[in-house]
């Protein structure tokens, strides 16, 4: 018989949003395979409160997210809306803004670092 997991985006239980080692203000997830002591690889649930802002940071590794519900503004001004499928590419450099709040589902293939803007 197959192990597996099943997560409902209804019954969801979101955590505050720790993984740079500190909370960040109005950012929750709830993780579904991720894993950072084992090279920051698996998938979770993001959801960003309105006004929220996520950290600088640079990518080790492919981060991908599928918006489902709400905006998410990109810091070269890009808006994501719900059903894009964004993909970022080892060694990009950025942080988000959502207005209005918003949750994806996030995979990620390496952690990321968080970086003082340039």
């Amino acid at each position: 018989m197959s192990k597996r997991f099943i997560n409902n985006i209804k019954n969801l239980k979101f955590k505050p949003f720790d993984n740079y080692g500190k909370v960040v203000n109005g950012m929750s997830w709830h993780k579904i395979s991720y894993d950072k002591k084992n090279g920051g690889f698996g998938t979770y649930f993001l959801k960003m409160e309105p006004g929220a802002k996520s950290l600088f940071h640079k990518h080790k590794g492919f981060e991908e997210f599928l918006v489902i519900d709400g905006e998410l503004k990109d810091a070269d001004g890009k808006i994501f809306k719900k059903g894009d499928f964004v993909t970022y590419l080892p060694g990009s450099k950025h942080n988000s803004f959502t207005k209005n709040g918003c949750l994806l589902l996030v995979f990620m293939r390496g952690i990321n670092k968080q970086i003082n803007k340039i």
